[in-house]
């Protein structure tokens, strides 16, 4: 794309209107249309979530739930991300869903702006935390098979934290950096893919029919009713489609980014359906032991699998491919997070927000909110040193608080009628396609703060509802101890003051 024409003022178009929503341009605006797409494909990222939370489906459906249960998830989300992007086209800022949701609110726009930027919030700490975790158990299973380093809960979170570690220091190097890496790892996603489903495909001896990696069910919940157990299992599919908004979030580092962010946000979401789904069926099929691999000593059924199915070597080279795409995953996460986490302290929501919100000059990044957001989520991931179910209730947060945040703006969307279309737009389809929207996340956050298993126990116990009443309780006690006198009611910087006060009055 040639470079905007500067208008009087020495602003682009893009920088011109971002001040028409009450913000300077800040962030060094270096990415192309397909830079916006690959650091949410990258976050999606198939070859993390697919892998790292294979076992949830294993236990709660099996291939059925796998299978059958990620193109039905995936078009329900697709219908989240066509919804979310045609508001991003109107509102492309890196605070995106709670800002959305302060401009779309007919009344008490910044309380209805507050909560959803907490429940973003949460959500991106939950959804970092969670992918390194993972990615953690990953890069364990490797280091097992090849080098025989043992794995426990304290080595896999040692390892959790160098990766996070790893993950801020690249952040902090520069916005160029991070889009060279994110643009590397679309195609690395891409090409892991076909590999991996090329090798299990030709490898293997046998596979298991269609009939069986299509229909066969499984269930070690503990629960007896199949159809609880089904939906139980969708938690797999559901938390890899999350992160997609990192395309709002990046989008004042976007060039063109009333067409490009919406662009990316939702082709980030088509393109991992559809090469999840290819991704599934081939690791589904090339099953050779359930059994073995749901219990395998690795710690992940998927490698085990590739294992069983292309031998160690192999297995072990497709495992790594993983391993990379799941470092590069990551990496975006953190720098979508730290986005979100700059915009909310430049609205003066964070404590400490002056700090958070402030901007290396050099590499014209959030450096501060950067470091905050890697230390949030070591914090979070704490109790994985004690058990893996905190994992799994990590992954329960992430897509809750994540999901919240997402449809609310939509909800609030479908309830303005003086809502304006931008450049890019869903037409007569809007209201059908934003309405199943609501009906599907509000049915998923009810769903995914259910018990997974039976009995429950304190080990077993899905504190996923704990955490979100967590949130909800803390929201309140900050919002009527300052927050309502400070947030959104000075922005820094802001050119257009009537933009400003339209959007960040009560």
């Amino acid at each position: 794309m040639a470079d905007s024409v500067l208008d009087h003022d020495g602003l682009d178009d893009d920088s011109r209107a971002l001040a028409e929503l009450g913000y300077k341009q800040e962030l060094h605006r270096g990415m192309s249309g397909f830079s916006n797409f690959a650091v949410s494909f990258s976050i999606i990222s198939v070859l993390a979530g697919c892998i790292t939370s294979y076992l949830i489906a294993m236990n709660a459906g099996g291939p059925i739930a796998i299978t059958i249960g990620w193109p039905l998830v995936g078009l329900f989300v697709l219908c989240v991300a066509l919804a979310m992007a045609e508001v991003c086209s109107v509102y492309p800022t890196a605070g995106g869903l709670y800002y959305w949701a302060g401009r779309l609110a007919k009344n008490n726009k910044a309380v209805w702006a507050w909560y959803v930027g907490w429940f973003n919030f949460m959500g991106e700490v939950a959804v970092t935390a969670a992918i390194d975790y993972g990615a953690a158990v990953t890069w364990m299973a490797l280091l097992n098979l090849v080098f025989g380093v043992s794995v426990s809960l304290n080595s896999t979170f040692v390892a959790f934290v160098v990766i996070i570690l790893l993950h801020g220091l690249l952040n902090t190097f520069g916005v160029n950096l991070v889009k060279l890496l994110c643009s590397i790892s679309a195609w690395w996603h891409l090409a892991g893919v076909a590999i991996i489903v090329a090798v299990l495909v030709f490898v293997p001896d046998q596979h298991q029919s269609l009939s069986w990696t299509f229909t066969h069910y499984e269930n070690h919940t503990g629960w007896s009713a199949p159809i609880y157990v089904f939906l139980i299992g969708l938690l797999m599919a559901q938390y890899t489609y999350t992160g997609y908004d990192a395309s709002a979030h990046v989008a004042e580092e976007t060039r063109g980014a009333s067409i490009s962010a919406p662009k990316g946000l939702v082709s980030s979401v088509w393109v991992s359906i559809l090469a999840g789904w290819v991704l599934l069926v081939a690791v589904t099929a090339a099953i050779q032991s359930y059994e073995g691999a749901r219990t395998s000593a690795t710690g992940l059924p998927p490698a085990q699998i590739f294992i069983d199915a292309a031998g160690r070597h192999t297995g072990e080279f497709l495992l790594a491919i993983c391993a990379v795409a799941q470092f590069f995953c990551g990496m975006a996460s953190v720098t979508a997070n730290s986005r979100m986490s700059f915009a909310f302290s430049r609205d003066n929501a964070l404590p400490g927000s002056r700090l958070w919100a402030k901007v290396n000059p050099r590499t014209g990044t959030p450096t501060n909110s950067i470091w905050l957001c890697v230390t949030c989520s070591i914090v979070l991931a704490l109790p994985a040193l004690h058990s893996v179910v905190a994992y799994l209730a990590v992954t329960s947060i992430a897509v809750i608080g994540l999901y919240i945040a997402y449809v609310v703006p939509v909800f609030l969307r479908r309830r303005n009628p003086d809502f304006a279309p931008g450049p890019w737009s869903l037409g007569k389809w809007s209201a059908p396609i934003g309405w199943i929207a609501v009906v599907w996340v509000c049915f998923i956050v009810i769903l995914f703060m259910l018990p997974p298993v039976s009995p429950v126990n304190s080990l077993s116990f899905n504190y996923a509802p704990v955490a979100v009443a967590v949130v909800l309780v803390f929201a309140t006690v900050t919002w009527f101890a300052g927050g309502r006198k400070h947030f959104m009611k000075d922005v820094p910087g802001g050119h257009d003051t009537k933009a400003a006060t339209e959007i960040f009055g009560s």
